[in-house]
C-alpha cells in the first residue's frame, strides 16, 4: 500500500462512435497519468462509445466493437496505470452501462450503473438495464466507489459502497449543459461527500453532441464538502490529483480552480463549441447563413465565426423589394467587423416568377400570408442550392421565441442543418448580442470589438416581408412574449399561473394557441444547442395532434 495515491482525471472530447478515436484519446491520457506517475487514469461515463449513443448502443454489433475496443486498451496500457473508462456491457439479454477497470492487460473490474435517468434528454430506462450496486475496486491506495452520473445524484449507491469499504468515491459522467447547472452538481455531490465523510472526484465529459453541450467542469471535493480542485468547463483538460493517507484517512491535496464565468459567457461558449464539434464531428468545414441585417442572423454568424474562423463562413444577403437600405447597411456592417465571405443573391426575380405561374390559380384572391412565404420560401431554395453546389452547411437563425410560436416558415427560413440560438429566447439574444461586443476571449477565432453594429441592436425587429412589417405586428413585444413563453414552456405553469403574474388573459391565450399549433414546425426544424432544461426536441415532447388547451 502507498500513503499517497495519484490519479489523473482526463476531461476529454469523444465522438459517439468513434470508437478508434475515442480509444486514441484515451491511450493519450493514460501515457500523459504514466508519465506524470500516476497510479490511475479516468475517464467519463461511456466514452469509449461517445454519449448519448441513443439507439446505436441497441445495435449488437457496434456493443461488440466498443467491447473489443476495451479489451484492446487493456492489453495496450497494461505496463502502467489503471484506466477507468465507460462503455457497455452485455450480461446475458441485459445491456449494462459500465464503468471498467483496465489492469494488468486486462478486465480486472465493471461497476454497472444503477440508477437509469429517464428524464429530459434522457432515455436510459428504454436503452439499458439496471445493475447491481458494484462494492469498491481495490487499488494500492485506496478503495475507490463508482457511482456512475446518475448514481451520485441519490444516496443509495454511494452509502452502498461506502459501507462496503469504498474511502474514496470517483464518479464519472456524462453530464449536458443547461444554464446554471453546474451548482445543482456541486450541491448534490457535497451531499454525497457529507452523508459519507470521504472524498469525491467528480469527472465529466466535455463537448458538443448534436444539441448537447457537455461542459466538463471537473472537480474534487474533501469532507465537508471543501472544493480541493476545480477543472475549465467546455474545453478538454487534463489534471491529476494527489490522495494523501492522513493516519488512514484519505485526503486530496489541493489543486488548481479554474473560474466558472457568468450564465451569458456560458451559455455564448456552448453556443459556439456545439457548432464546432458538430460541424467537425459530422466532416462540414464551412457554412453559410442568410444575413438580413437582423440581429437573429447577425449572432448566428458571428458564433459561426468564433467557432470555426471568419474564412469558413459566408454571409448571403437575398434581397427584396420590401429590403430596406438600413437592412442591406447593417449586413453589410456585420460582414466588415467579422471579415467573413459575403455575396448578395436578390429574389425579386424569381418571387415574380413565382408570383405570375400561381396568378392563374390566385385569380380574385387577396394578397397574404401566402406571398410572405413565398419570399421567405425563395430565400430557403435558393440558400439551399447554394449549400448543395458549395457544400457548406446552411445555419437556420430562428431564436427560441419565434421557433415556439410558429414565427418562422417551414421550408423557408427554416430550412438548414443546425441552429446555434434554437434555445435563446429573443431577450436573451439581445443580451448576448451586447455581451459578445464588449468581450473577447481565446477561443473565439472571430475578432475582437464591435461585432453587431448598434444599429442593429437597436432597431425594430422585422421580418421585411411586406411594406412597414414589424414583428409587434403579429405578436406581443418580445418582454412580454418571453416572460409568457418561460411560464409556459419552461416552467410548464398554467394560463391562470400567467395571468396570477400579471399577464393578459388573451394575450397569454393566444400565446398558448400559438405554441400548440406550431409543433408541427419544431417537428421538422433544425437540432440546436441545448442551453436550458426545457429545449425543444428531447426537453419538450409534445403531440403535433392535440386538441386540449388549458381554459383556467
Amino acid at each position: 500500500m502507498t500513503d499517497t495515491y495519484r490519479i489523473t482525471l482526463a476531461q476529454l472530447n469523444p465522438t459517439v462512435g468513434d470508437l478508434a478515436g475515442n480509444a486514441a484519446k484515451a491511450m493519450d491520457a493514460w501515457r500523459q497519468g504514466r508519465d506524470a506517475g500516476a497510479q490511475m487514469v479516468a475517464l467519463p461515463e461511456m466514452f469509449i462509445t461517445g454519449y448519448q449513443t441513443q439507439d446505436l448502443v441497441r445495435r449488437d454489433a457496434f456493443i461488440l466493437d466498443a467491447v473489443a475496443a476495451i479489451e484492446k486498451l487493456a492489453a495496450d496500457c497494461a505496463d502502467g496505470p489503471i484506466l477507468m473508462i465507460g462503455g457497455p456491457a452485455v450480461e446475458g439479454v441485459k445491456l449494462h452501462n459500465c464503468y471498467y477497470m483496465l489492469q494488468s492487460g486486462r478486465i480486472a473490474g465493471r461497476a454497472d450503473k444503477f440508477f437509469l435517468p429517464n428524464y429530459n434528454v434522457f432515455d436510459e430506462v428504454r436503452l439499458f438495464s439496471r445493475g447491481a450496486i458494484h462494492g469498491p475496486f481495490a487499488t494500492q491506495g485506496p478503495r475507490i466507489g463508482t457511482p456512475i452520473c446518475e448514481d451520485a445524484w441519490y444516496p443509495d449507491v454511494a452509502e452502498a459502497q461506502v459501507e462496503s469499504g469504498a474511502e474514496v468515491l470517483l464518479v464519472p459522467n456524462g453530464s449536458p449543459y443547461f444554464r446554471n447547472k453546474f451548482n445543482i452538481r456541486l450541491n448534490n455531490m457535497v451531499a454525497r461527500v457529507i452523508e459519507n465523510d470521504v472524498p469525491l472526484i467528480y469527472v465529466n465529459m466535455v463537448g458538443g453532441q448534436d444539441d448537447q453541450m457537455f461542459d466538463g467542469g471537473s472537480f474534487v471535493l474533501n469532507r465537508g464538502g471543501k472544493l480541493a480542485l476545480q477543472m475549465p468547463i467546455m474545453q478538454e483538460a487534463i489534471a491529476h490529483v494527489d490522495l494523501i493517507s492522513e493516519g488512514g484517512i484519505w485526503v486530496a491535496a489541493e489543486g488548481a480552480k479554474a473560474h466558472h464565468p457568468d450564465s451569458l459567457e456560458q451559455d455564448y461558449r456552448a453556443m459556439v463549441e456545439t457548432l464546432r464539434d458538430y460541424c467537425g464531428k459530422t466532416g462540414f468545414k464551412k457554412v453559410l447563413l442568410g444575413l438580413s441585417g437582423g440581429i437573429d442572423s447577425a449572432i448566428v454568424a458571428v458564433i459561426a465565426a468564433d467557432a470555426l474562423g471568419p474564412d469558413n463562413v459566408r454571409g448571403v444577403m437575398l434581397p427584396s423589394k420590401y429590403t430596406s437600405q438600413a437592412s442591406l447597411d447593417d449586413a453589410q456592417g456585420v460582414v466588415d467587423a467579422l471579415g467573413c465571405k459575403f455575396d448578395t443573391v436578390p429574389i425579386s426575380g424569381p418571387v415574380d416568377a413565382v408570383s405570375d405561374t400561381l396568378a392563374p390559380l390566385f385569380d380574385g384572391l387577396a394578397p397574404d400570408l401566402t406571398e410572405e412565404n413565398i419570399q421567405s420560401r425563395m430565400r430557403g431554395l435558393l440558400l439551399m442550392a447554394q449549400s448543395n453546389k458549395f457544400g457548406e452547411m446552411l445555419l437556420t437563425t430562428g431564436n427560441k421565441s419565434e421557433v415556439a410560436v410558429g414565427y418562422a416558415t417551414i421550408y423557408g427560413d427554416m430550412a438548414g442543418g443546425y441552429n446555434p440560438i434554437k434555445d435563446l429566447y429573443k431577450t436573451r439574444v439581445f443580451d448576448i448580442c451586447r455581451w459578445r461586443n464588449a468581450n473577447h476571449r481565446p477561443w473565439m477565432k472571430a475578432p475582437a470589438g464591435e461585432m453587431i453594429p448598434v444599429s442593429i441592436i437597436d432597431k425594430p425587429p422585422s421580418a421585411e416581408l411586406r411594406p412597414d412589417q414589424r414583428d409587434d405586428d403579429s405578436l406581443p413585444p418580445y418582454d412580454i412574449l418571453d416572460g409568457i413563453l418561460t411560464m409556459l414552456v419552461d416552467d410548464e405553469a398554467s394560463v391562470a399561473d400567467c395571468v396570477a403574474a400579471g399577464y393578459d388573459r388573451a394575450t397569454v391565450k393566444k400565446v398558448e394557441h400559438l405554441v400548440y399549433i406550431s409543433e408541427y414546425k419544431r417537428f421538422q426544424s433544425a437540432p440546436g444547442t441545448r442551453l436550458s432544461r426545457r429545449a425543444f426536441w428531447l426537453d419538450r415532447r409534445y403531440p403535433i395532434v392535440n386538441r386540449w388547451r388549458d381554459n383556467g
